[in-house]
């Protein structure tokens, strides 16, 4: 004959932190501030200029035509890389929902709620009109991400989860 306890499924580990944020159906907002998002238009737009002016008056090999702009292949490569970076940030996204913290970017990164072990944002006060706030998570298995967070109501749910999950970890 069996006992209750005997058939009840052990958990190996600490507790599973759970946390829910303020809006059932999460909290977004973007990752990178608009004054971030518009100095890294400004250095596209400006490298994209500067890379033109360059090529027109033959700086790649003495020719204007194709094989000048063949000659600047790893500029113009380097330049497409910028142009892809600025459209991932233009577009990255940070939200804070039942399931874990996600971002969108070139990659995206998620993390679950009841993985982490510690969590911090990180920010220099009076410049996140410029500089994104990072809100560093690390699991218990000791993997970590980073998630930039530029919006106010997505940085006040970052430093409650972080509070709350501070208080459950002393335990």
């Amino acid at each position: 004959m069996t006992t209750p306890e005997q058939n009840s499924p052990t958990t190996l580990g600490p507790t599973p932190f759970v946390f829910h944020p303020s809006r059932e159906t999460g909290i977004e907002g973007p990752a990178f501030s608009r004054a971030f998002q518009a100095i890294t238009w400004a250095t596209l737009l400006g490298s994209g200029y500067w890379l033109l002016t360059l090529w027109q008056q033959g700086k790649f090999g003495g020719d204007t035509g194709f094989n000048g702009l063949r000659a600047a292949g790893w500029f113009v490569l380097g330049w497409a890389l910028l142009a892809w970076t600025t459209w991932h940030v233009m577009h990255s996204r940070a939200r804070l929902d039942e399931t874990g913290i996600h971002q969108t970017w070139i990659w995206d990164k998620h993390m679950t709620y009841d993985e982490l072990a510690y969590a911090k944002l990180i920010r220099i006060r009076g410049l996140e009109w410029f500089m994104a706030p990072r809100f560093y998570v690390r699991t218990l298995m000791g993997k970590f991400a980073v998630f930039y967070v530029s919006s106010a109501h997505v940085q006040r749910e970052c430093e409650r989860l972080s509070a709350e999950l501070a208080a459950f970890r002393k335990f």
